[in-house]
């Protein structure tokens, strides 16, 4: 029940030393302002490495073909092998939860090594012969025109969807690609459409000198017949690629004779494990913001327990006057134990307002930038960090409160009143 007189006491009790009550009440305000930074700076650095996997199917393993290492079954060490159609139809058939295990085939390695010219221009691209699928496994905007589908695939239709970065390249300002035809080791392909990659935290610029052409058409063109280079492979929801991806390596193996303890024999880059770890790590990031934080708001209570001890000490004289009108022992422990928790919010929320008054600044720094390529984005903290924050000063509150409101009790009426 709410009681005039006793708050009213309350505030006289806090402003008595109003000097000493602030500096008591910063120790909280400081240590509750760290602990919602730090969380709003994690999240904001999560926000940021996270905004590099926009649109790209995490629940994603690559896997490609290296040298055996052990003999197997009369076959040599260091052999070389090669994936074809029928492991892709192998893997689809036996191995449930798989999404999509799309085939690849390349030219140009990861440098650009090909030529492709287009009139008079010429340059060096990565060349990938993909099914339609692979749009839904890269992140990938189709700026104009459309990106390869099963009537190309099922056609050998020699069509390619080129990157921005080609099409500086190749085109004049202003020029429209689509329709024309450029020339890869030779072969016309034409131009359906042009995409931009969206930012995967690596070599952005280079993503956009790529070029997508059927994969039908890449094996019919440049005579790779049902050869594999390698494999982009997502499980479904509710399914991990990590735990799946053994069984598809196995089925490989067995396909090609591969000792099954040759785990070199099998290349793969398994991104959902990756995904994990950076998952991994903001959880821990987000457990040292809590720990760091809760320790230095625990100093700023250790500093109100002891200022209440003080205040209790100060009040002897007239606890003891309380006691002997009558008081009782929980009325003198609520009246200390309410003092400590109104100073200990009080403070609280005055560190919370603070840390997000400086996090909505830096969000309207944040957006008045371009933050496509950033590592830091939209630094915030939920409706649940505050009520957590909210709890942690009453718990607090209640704790600064305890050893002197025992104090308090102990006091006796007859040598209370004795002091001086």
């Amino acid at each position: 029940m709410f009681s005039r007189d006793r708050w009213s006491e309350i505030i006289e009790a806090l402003t008595a030393n109003w000097f000493r009550t602030v500096l008591t009440a910063f120790g909280v305000l400081w240590g509750i302002f760290i602990l919602v930074i730090l969380l709003a700076a994690g999240k904001g650095l999560e926000n940021g490495v996270k905004q590099g996997f926009s649109g790209i199917a995490t629940n994603t393993m690559f896997m490609w073909t290296q040298v055996a290492s052990k003999p197997y079954k009369g076959m040599p060490k260091g052999r070389r092998f090669s994936y074809d159609m029928d492991d892709v139809t192998a893997i689809k058939d036996q191995v449930p939860g798989l999404r999509f295990v799309s085939p690849r085939n390349q030219l140009g390695g990861f440098g650009g090594a090909n030529n492709v010219v287009r009139g008079l221009n010429t340059g060096a691209f990565n060349v990938y012969g993909d099914y339609p699928e692979i749009i839904q496994q890269e992140p990938m905007d189709i700026t104009t025109g459309r990106f390869i589908n099963y009537s190309d695939i099922n056609d050998k239709r020699k069509v390619a969807v080129i990157g921005e970065g080609v099409k500086t390249t190749l085109y004049d300002s202003g020029e429209d690609p689509l329709g024309t035809y450029i020339k890869i080791n030779g072969v016309n392909f034409m131009v359906i459409g042009t995409y931009k990659k969206k930012s995967q935290g690596g070599d952005i610029e280079e993503g956009q000198k790529q070029i997508f052409v059927p994969f039908t058409a890449f094996s019919q063109a440049f005579n790779r017949g049902d050869k594999v280079g390698w494999m982009a492979i997502t499980a479904r929801d509710g399914y991990s690629i990590t735990e799946l991806k053994e069984n598809i390596i196995d089925i490989v193996k067995t396909r090609h004779t591969i000792h099954p303890e040759d785990d070199r024999a099998i290349g793969n880059f398994d991104l959902y494990q990756e995904f994990s770890k950076v998952n991994g790590l903001f959880i821990a990031l987000k457990a040292v913001a809590y720990f760091v934080g809760v320790l230095v708001l625990l100093s700023g209570i250790i500093g109100i327990s002891n200022i209440m001890l003080i205040v209790v000490k100060e009040r002897t004289n007239e606890i003891g006057v309380r006691r002997a009108l009558g008081a009782t022992p929980w009325s003198i422990r609520g009246q200390i134990l309410m003092e400590s928790v109104f100073l200990t919010i009080i403070s609280g929320m005055a560190g919370i307002i603070l840390a997000t008054a400086v996090i909505w600044l830096v969000n309207i720094q944040l957006s008045g930038m371009d933050t496509s390529e950033m590592m830091f984005l939209n630094p915030s903290v939920n409706l649940g960090v505050v009520m957590i924050a909210l709890s942690i000063l009453i718990i607090s509150g209640l704790l600064a409160g305890l050893i002197p409101a025992q104090q308090a009790i102990r006091v006796k009426p007859v040598d209370a009143l004795r002091t001086e």
